[in-house]
Formats: C-alpha cells, structure tokens, sequence
C-alpha cells in the first residue's frame, strides 16, 4: 500500500518515474559525458584493488581521502584559489555538495537566490530543504548585479532576513552557456560581502572551455571569505565515479562531513580519481575532452543554422549546453514534447526556472551536444526540425 502521509519535500513530487524515452531516440537532454571521452581506468583500477585494497573497499574517512584532498587544494591553487586540504570535502559528485551547503545553512522558509533561469537539478534539491527562492534575471553577462542590489536594498528597509546563499554557475552557465566576465564576478563579491551573504559557485565545467582565455573563478577572487566551491570529477573525467568536493572555510567543511550519511564517499572511487591524477593523466585527458566537445558544439551548431534558423541562440565558449529561443508564439514545452515523439530528447527551458512567474518567456529549450556522436547530432537536428515544422509549418520552410 502507498504511503499515505508523506513529508513536506516528497508530497509535491509526481507519484511515478518519468517515461523511458523511446528505443532508438536522441538524447539531447542531460549532460552526459561523450563515451568517446571516457578514460580507460583499468590501470588505476587495479591499483585500487590490489596494493590499496584495504584502504579502497574499507569505510572511508567522512572528510574524503587525505592524499585527494590534498591534490584538489593544489589543483585549486594552480586556478588561483588560496585553499589547502583543510578547506576542501569530497562528496558523491557536486549535487551531493548542494545538498550537504543545504544541510549547514538552510532552515525551512529561508531563501536562496538563483539566476533566472538556473540549473534545473538544483532547484529541486534547494526545494526539499524548504528554501523560497529569489530570483534574479540576468543577460550575456550572468546575473544582473543591479538588479541584486535593489533587491536587497528592498529586502533590508522591509525588515526580510537575508537570503541564506546566492547560488550561481559562473563559467559556462547551466542552461544558457554564459560566463560572468570578470568586471561583473568583482561587483558581484562586493556586494555578497557587503550583505554578508555567501554565493555558492557551482563549477562543473570551467576547465570545458574551447576557445578564449579563462576568466578567474570566484573562489580566486575571494578576499571576504564568501565564496563556497562545488567542483566535480564528472564533467572533467567521468560522471560514474561520482565523485566530487565542496572548498569552504574549514569550520563549515567540519560541519558538512558531520551531515553526511554515507560514512565516507566511496574510497574506491576516489583513489582510482587520485591515481588518474597523481600519474599526470588529467591535463591531456581534458584537451580531449575539449576536442571532442567543440566539435560536437561544432557539428550541433552548423546543423541548427542549416535547418533551423528560425530557433536563435549565442554560440558558447564551452560547455556542454545550447540555449535556444523559438519565436515567441511557439511554446518551448509543446516543442520538447513534439520533438519526444519525432525521436530527440530536448528539455523545455520552463523547467530551468525556480517560479511559474508568469513574466518567465516560455519559448526556451535546452540542448546537449556532449553526449550525442557526431552523426547522431546531425540527425537529432534533423528530426528537432521536423518537429518544429509541426508546431510552426507555415514558417519552417528549411530543407531538411
């Protein structure tokens, strides 16, 4: 018999898993790696498993392995970050770490503010802690900062509590592909440590970058000890491991390994992580991931030029994501559902924001160029743009 008196966080959630798409479809929804990237770990592996057997299929410290953490500090520093072991929790991948910074700070009826529109898989973890959310729009630059200001400028004469973070992903933005230039990422310091207010900085994908210089991250940039770190092993080696970290000030860091339920993340998978590293494989492994990420971008962006025109989009500089605009009268949520049946998975850009706010546009869908193979992004487009014709025949008049 079904559960009849279900918690706050679970009695909004549907009732059933979603629908596996079809045999044989198109997957340019969720980010997965490219299969052509996945390294080979067998060496490693074996490592694991014979000389630091003990250590690997034992319970692991809860803070992580002493030797990862350390190599984490020093790859952050390498990035400019001022941290060592003490600042740095490794957890099962970076939505682990949101849900461990939701553990430490957030009481139901709190606030977090998010961009809008934000990482679709944090607004539901953020959710079952019992946050509201504030957002804030933002343009080809990130978050609008002024608009922040006035807002909390607003807040604060109200007599409203401070937002308990500010959550953002700051290099290559999920959905829409933007990096915060380096002018916007100071004001945004500034005014974090003016309101006191931490900014969680999500980043996944800052080393998937294919062309342009790298913009420092925030956690370089700290001077107020505000910025909490969320970086992963997924995107730069292979999501399976799950393996990723939080970098903060060690007294939360304490607190966040206390909260965790999982007696140590998976030791196993973070020494064959530390022998991939430690042997000097990651810097080549991340040139191609670079490679075959940009041709895959590439490849997605010449098909969508060809043979839909009507959708437009900014070409990113990284990433994993394309944030496509339909003309207005087509509803981004009709188009993803049509394109399920034509045979490709997009996903309708409303589910990239935190609110139903009505003044949301509701003609965004996002798509993955990371996972699918070259011919297979030329034919999900393809098929992307016989759904479209359905929605909007009169006007797609492109040759597919």
């Amino acid at each position: 018999m079904e559960p009849v008196f279900f918690a706050r966080r679970a009695a909004p959630l549907s009732p059933a898993l979603p629908a596996a798409a079809a045999p044989g479809s198109i997957a340019f929804d969720s980010g997965h790696a490219s299969p052509a990237v996945l390294p080979d770990l067998t060496a490693e592996a074996e490592v694991a498993l014979t000389r630091c057997r003990a250590e690997a299929l034992q319970y692991g410290p809860r803070p992580g392995l002493p030797e990862l953490r350390r190599w984490i500090a020093e790859f952050m520093q390498q990035d400019g970050a001022s941290v060592n072991s003490e600042n740095v929790l490794i957890t099962n991948g970076a939505k682990h770490a949101l849900e461990l910074v939701c553990r430490a700070l957030v009481d139901e009826g709190d606030s977090v503010i998010v961009t809008a529109p934000t990482y679709f898989s944090a607004i539901p973890i953020l959710r079952s802690y019992g946050a509201t959310f504030v957002e804030v729009e933002q343009d080809r630059d990130g978050m609008n900062v002024d608009a922040l200001a006035l807002l909390l400028d607003r807040r604060a004469r109200e007599g409203r509590p401070r937002p308990k973070f500010l959550y953002d992903v700051p290099d290559f933005h999920n959905p829409t592909g933007v990096t915060v230039p380096l002018a916007r990422r100071a004001s945004l310091l500034a005014l974090a440590a003016q309101h006191r207010i931490p900014i969680v900085e999500d980043s996944p994908y800052r080393k998937v970058r294919f062309e342009g210089a790298s913009v420092p991250s925030l956690a370089s940039l700290d001077d107020d000890n505000v910025v909490i770190h969320l970086g992963t092993f997924a995107k730069l080696m292979a999501p399976g491991l799950r393996v990723g970290w939080v970098a903060a000030h060690p007294a939360l860091v304490a607190r966040m390994a206390q909260l965790k339920t999982d007696a140590g993340s998976s030791p196993l998978a973070q020494r064959i992580v530390l022998e991939f590293c430690v042997n000097g494989r990651l810097p080549s492994h991340i040139r191609d991931v670079q490679r075959q990420y940009r041709e895959n971008r590439d490849r997605m962006v010449a098909a969508m030029h060809r043979v839909l025109p009507e959708l437009f989009f900014d070409v990113p500089s990284g990433g994993y994501y394309l944030w496509a605009s339909c003309p207005e009268d087509v509803n981004g949520d009709d188009l993803a559902a049509q394109a399920r049946q034509a045979g490709v998975i997009v996903i309708a850009g409303s589910r990239f924001y935190a609110s139903a706010d009505a003044s949301h546009p509701r003609n965004r869908i996002r798509l993955a160029y990371s996972h699918a193979l070259p011919d297979e992004i030329e034919e999900g487009v393809s098929r992307l743009a016989r759904a479209f014709g359905t929605i909007a025949p009169r006007r797609h008049a492109a040759v597919i």
